[in-house]
């Protein structure tokens, strides 16, 4: 009796595993150096979890607070993966000074191979504490990269 009472409670939950990959992009170049990674599920929608990643922007002075920013998974805002294309959008604010400060990165590529993406990423840094003889536009960091995923 009790087998039949374990089976039929084992069940209903056989058919919830699903599988599990990852993705990740990263750059190191002379102006910025940033690596980010997520796991993805291959079903329900493919979620992501356990998303993170660290930034550092190298033309920025040591000791300012947007020269370095990690994302945890509320920054990933969006993001869309299939065999053809990987996109993200990272969105990270801070508040410094009584003024906020953010950081916007996108990754636009394509798939270039079996699991390998090629294309373009944007870092945009609107920095609220800077002059204010500027013209408020944030600044954009524009460059090459590749991502991968399984």
């Amino acid at each position: 009796m009790r087998t039949i009472i374990c089976v039929a409670a084992l069940f209903p939950s056989a058919g919830t595993a699903f599988a599990t990959g990852g993705i990740w992009c990263s750059v190191d170049d002379p102006q910025v150096k940033f690596q980010v990674d997520a796991g993805v599920t291959t079903g329900m929608g493919g979620p992501t979890f356990n998303f993170r990643g660290d930034l550092e922007i190298k033309a920025r002075p040591i000791g300012d607070q947007l020269r370095k920013t990690t994302f945890e998974n509320p920054n990933l805002t969006q993001y869309w993966l299939d065999n053809k294309e990987l996109w993200l959008n990272i969105y990270h604010e801070q508040e410094m000074a009584k003024t906020f400060s953010s950081i916007e990165l996108t990754i636009l590529t394509r798939a270039s191979d079996e699991g390998v993406y090629d294309g373009d990423c944007k870092l945009a840094v609107y920095d609220g504490t800077a002059d204010k003889d500027s013209d408020d536009k944030p600044v954009d960091l524009i460059g090459k990269m590749s991502c991968g995923a399984e």
